[in-house]
């Protein structure tokens, strides 16, 4: 590491802070449109690509461990804090199940898609589409979380093609779900909507915005005696679990505890804690921010356009269940629209759907997104082992 200009913990750590935060600030300075489809996440997971193949931070370092061992379950273990599930259901009411379609589209679609493209690709190429699957499931947090349950490395090259996958998915599918908003008449034509479905969404999402209060340092304290302890027990009971490789290792267990008892935890007075959700998405984009700085993407071949190919196939697979499930449950557009960001894009994304489609439903968008957090990682690791099956 003599060649590398920055390669103390503290000033790696320091790097990936600024690169995170810089594009942010960048968005929030300019209000550039460009961020629309290319939002931040892009650039804070490219720009570390490039410093660390150039030698400014190390693509390999103790750090990064640390922060794979120990802080992902920590903040996943406070991202899951904010998960509603029954008031999800309460507000959604059947059409939470548009949504629950869109997943299931995303687990049977990976090994369907798999299927076409396997003949150009590795034998551990169904790692990578469990990786993808978390990242369409849940988000970028599940998806760092099914790759250490399946133990894939971010500089690995599978890793790297999930990545490239989901962000040129994400350029064409975003513009796709916002573009929906033109066809609504049509839409709940063909859907069959009742008169009124989407007042009364509106109506009952009113009573989703709940102000925690300030966020004050003790709160900051709590949340972290919460991530850590969750961790720990986890990483104990998933050490005295026999691992059935090659899906059930120690990592997958270990993921699958801090899951469960964060969601456990969701039910309790610790969902009510202000500042756990600013303060998991801060620590999720510092993370992918340390996806690019490991990324060697040095190796890359024409198998990256098969896997992009089998990518594209995926979506399909999973806009055909969302539309046959609007279809059957007949829902507006709107709602499908938000269903497939929150699977897709996650919280940073269905947001952005639900406010250019009705700017009302954005706590429904977020609701749904965290819905997606909870169910993300068993759900892609079962997507993982049906695609290992193919394979």
């Amino acid at each position: 590491m003599d060649n590398i200009l920055i390669s103390s913990p503290s000033g790696i750590l320091a790097v990936l802070a600024f690169v995170a935060s810089f594009f942010f600030y960048l968005e929030k300075k300019t209000k550039w449109n460009i961020f629309n489809f290319l939002p931040p996440l892009i650039f804070i997971y490219l720009i570390p690509v490039l410093l660390s193949n150039t030698a400014i931070i190390p693509a390999k370092s103790g750090v990064y461990d640390f922060m794979g061992s120990s802080l992902l379950p920590m903040f996943l273990t406070i991202m899951l804090l904010d998960v509603d599930i029954r008031k999800t259901i309460k507000v959604m009411g059947k059409s939470i199940f548009v949504m629950l379609a869109g997943t299931l589209g995303v687990v049977v679609g990976a090994p369907i898609a798999l299927l076409f493209v396997k003949h150009a690709l590795g034998e551990s190429v169904w790692k990578a589409f469990g990786v993808l699957a978390g990242s369409w499931i849940g988000g970028t947090g599940n998806m760092l979380a099914v790759g250490t349950a399946l133990n894939l490395d971010e500089s690995s090259l599978d890793f790297g093609y999930a990545i490239i996958a989901d962000n040129a998915v994400y350029l064409i599918w975003l513009p796709l779900l916002l573009a929906s908003k033109s066809f609504a008449d049509k839409f709940n034509k063909f859907t069959k909507m009742p008169e009124g479905r989407v007042k009364e969404l509106e109506a009952a999402a009113k009573d989703l915005v709940v102000d925690k209060g300030p966020m004050e340092m003790r709160h900051f304290l709590y949340l972290l005696f919460i991530g850590f302890s969750v961790t720990a027990l986890s990483s104990w009971i998933a050490g005295m679990i026999p691992p059935q490789p090659p899906i059930l290792s120690y990592n997958t267990y270990k993921i699958l505890l801090v899951t469960f008892l964060a969601i456990g935890l969701s039910f309790t007075k610790a969902s009510k804690i202000p500042g756990s959700h600013p303060f998991s998405m801060a620590m999720v984009y510092l993370f992918v921010a340390r996806m690019g700085a490991k990324a060697d993407l040095s190796g890359i071949d024409l198998a990256v356009f098969w896997f992009l190919l089998g990518a594209f196939i995926w979506i399909f697979i999973h806009g055909a269940f969302l539309l046959g499930a609007a279809k059957l449950l007949k829902v507006d557009v709107h709602t499908a629209a938000i269903a497939s960001a929150a699977n897709i894009g996650g919280a940073a994304s269905a947001p952005i759907v639900a406010a250019y489609h009705n700017p009302t439903l954005v706590p429904v968008s977020i609701l749904m997104a965290l819905v997606g957090y909870a169910i993300g990682n068993p759900a892609a690791l079962l997507a993982a082992a049906l695609c290992r099956w193919i394979v």
